[in-house]
């Protein structure tokens, strides 16, 4: 059993973490990412495999306040109005099935920036500023977490716990929270977890660190569940062991560890010969799940028809 980092963190928060915990080297949830509201990736896979996975991601990027419409690509326009009222969408699943949510959020830039300004490319925001008291980077910053607090409060009143995950993939420089050395998406994410858990009570939140350098790691007391994405070049068998042992070593052997996004599945049938302890996967969306570009019919039938695989029939054992 392992405990949560936010000592008021509700009843169902705890028990989430606690079904993690139990579940991570004696079995692995099943999840998908699904970035639209007609979640098409689900219907995908209950087609292939009569089954529905037990953890469903959603996308936060069309909640930032800070989104340039009139000097965005189609491409950019389109992936927004593609996600706009996935929180609603999110909730409704959540009451309507007791499955778990996880969600993720492509944060455009608080100030300035063009296109999709989640990438350091499209904006010139300096994240490291937001560490200076007085500055409109600062400032900016927390206007919108108080924004984005408000929807997550809608979980929270609902009492439906979250896996949040900000602030991701903050080992690489693509995103500006990553960009500007080290110390600053470790900083972030405590200012974050500090400001939503002491001044936004958002207590039914899980925090999910998804990083693996040594030296941005925030702590043990800042972590529930420690991640990290994997994209392969070419599809390769694999149980992602060595992932695991590399994402505890820069992180923690303290906490229950997770595949927070990936392109290629897991293969369940190492995975029950090597326990390697992953509570869950998620696959990311569109491509990476529909057709066969990366996961074939027969490896995504294996994954569901596996007794080492938590699908939905599954989500009375959380609670």
């Amino acid at each position: 059993m392992q405990n949560t980092v936010n000592s008021n963190a509700t009843e169902k928060a705890k028990a989430l973490l606690n079904f993690l915990s139990e579940t991570a080297g004696k079995a692995i949830i099943t999840g998908q990412h699904t970035q639209t509201n007609p979640m098409e990736e689900i219907d995908y896979i209950k087609s292939k495999t009569g089954k529905e996975p037990l953890l469903r991601g959603f996308e936060m990027l069309a909640y930032s306040p800070n989104i340039n419409d009139n000097d965005a690509s189609d491409a950019c326009l389109t992936e927004v109005y593609e996600n706009r009222n996935t929180m609603e969408t999110a909730l409704k699943w959540a009451e309507a099935t007791g499955g778990i949510v996880t969600l993720s959020f492509h944060w455009f830039s608080p100030i300035g920036g063009h296109d999709k300004s989640f990438y350091a490319k499209n904006t010139d925001f300096d994240a490291s500023r937001i560490l200076i008291d007085g500055t409109p980077e600062r400032a900016a910053f927390y206007h919108d977490m108080d924004i984005i607090a408000e929807e997550l409060k809608k979980f929270r009143e609902a009492d439906i716990p979250v896996l949040w995950r900000p602030f991701h993939e903050s080992d690489g420089d693509w995103f500006w929270w990553g960009a500007k050395g080290p110390e600053t998406a470790k900083e972030l994410y405590k200012l974050m977890f500090e400001y939503y858990t002491q001044v936004h009570h958002l207590n039914h939140l899980l925090w999910v660190w998804n990083c693996r350098l040594k030296e941005r790691y925030p702590g043990d007391a800042y972590v529930d569940v420690i991640s990290v994405d994997i994209y392969l070049e070419k599809y390769a068998r694999t149980d992602y062991h060595e992932d695991y042992m590399k994402l505890i070593a820069s992180t923690t052997k303290n906490k229950v560890a997770a595949l927070a996004e990936v392109g290629y599945l897991p293969d369940v049938e190492m995975l029950e010969q090597s326990h390697t302890p992953w509570a869950y996967y998620m696959t990311w969306s569109k491509e990476f799940c529909i057709g066969e570009q990366y996961n074939s019919t027969t490896q995504l039938q294996k994954m569901y028809a596996s007794d080492y695989a938590l699908t939905m029939d599954h989500r009375r054992k959380i609670i």
